[in-house]
């Protein structure tokens, strides 16, 4: 497996795109998914890739906040591993290297939502440490979720 190395262009981003789908299945395509990149990026998103074979098979998108409950943090918005790469580290090396990120940032703790259903990934963050400290509750606004 290859380093991981930031994603910091269009064409690049949209490389991602079937991978981030297995995340995010809403987003209608890559198009979308790179303008959601461009617009999330310039309010501090980051994402970050694990290739292999030139193909990213990784992902974690993060980003640094500040807020009364949590003071400066390493927000985990994303973390993917493509279904055919799971169960060889590479959730963990990302998780691990964006804790790297929040630390050299002055920040104090690494947070991320993960639904209540997704009892594979909770299984993973407790592996990681993780504890779940909270619920997230949420209301639509529109009539799109």
């Amino acid at each position: 497996m290859s380093k991981i190395v930031p994603v910091e262009d269009a064409a690049t981003v949209a490389a991602c795109f079937e991978l981030m789908l297995q995340l995010r299945p809403h987003l209608g395509s890559a198009t979308e998914f790179v303008a959601r990149w461009q617009s999330q990026s310039a309010e501090g998103y980051r994402l970050l890739a694990i290739h292999d074979g030139g193909k990213p098979v990784a992902l974690a998108g993060y980003r640094i906040q500040e807020n009364l409950i949590h003071g400066r943090h390493i927000y985990l918005d994303d973390l993917v591993t493509d279904q055919s790469h799971r169960s060889r580290g590479l959730g963990q090396r990302l998780l691990e290297h964006v804790q790297e990120i929040g630390r050299a940032a002055g920040c104090g703790r690494l947070s991320l939502d993960t639904p209540l259903s997704n009892a594979l990934g909770h299984r993973f963050y407790f592996r990681q440490g993780m504890l779940a400290s909270a619920l997230r509750f949420n209301i639509p606004l529109t009539g799109v979720e």
